[in-house]
């Protein structure tokens, strides 16, 4: 299966990315594949990507100004409660990957994120995923979506 186009064009502020095919703002973190990321086929585990989806997150929340040490001590959790994931082509170990992320969704007490991964040096799209977060309280208990939250995705570029 061919990806879909994805082209990130470099931002003045190299911590984000315009895709040139959609002209949507993508944050982006790079990242090296580590030896333990490796499964037996020497190519990284699947579950591994969601620990990379994870890593681009908390980066998104910490430059925007909002990370999750900080979300947390304002009583908020932010489980996921969906994710999602296509494969296009493998890492193997020693890869430098770029992990694009972008808040997508907002809804009352879910938010969604989209990730795109590419290889740092070819510019091959890896994967493409999505995690969906419910707001909850310290309990658990799903809450509405909280106010710092929502302020980093509508100020977020479209």
């Amino acid at each position: 299966m061919r990806p879909p186009p994805f082209d990130p064009v470099p931002c003045e502020d190299d911590r984000y990315a315009r895709d040139s095919t959609t002209g949507q703002i993508y944050h982006r973190v790079r990242h090296r594949v580590l030896y333990a990321d490796t499964d037996r086929s020497g190519v990284v585990y699947h579950s591994n990507y969601f620990r990379y989806f994870e890593k681009g997150r908390a980066s998104f929340m910490r430059d925007v100004g909002y990370p999750y040490a900080q979300v947390e001590a304002s009583g908020y959790v932010y489980p996921v409660v969906e994710l999602g994931l296509r494969f296009f082509a493998p890492l193997v170990y020693d890869d430098e990957m770029w992990i694009h992320t972008r808040p997508t969704d907002l809804e009352r007490v879910r938010v969604k994120f989209e990730y795109v991964i590419t290889h740092a040096v070819s510019g091959e799209r890896i994967c493409r995923g999505f995690t969906q977060h419910c707001a909850a309280n310290e309990r658990g208990v799903p809450v509405a979506v909280d106010p710092a939250t929502v302020k980093a995705w509508k100020s977020f570029p479209p």
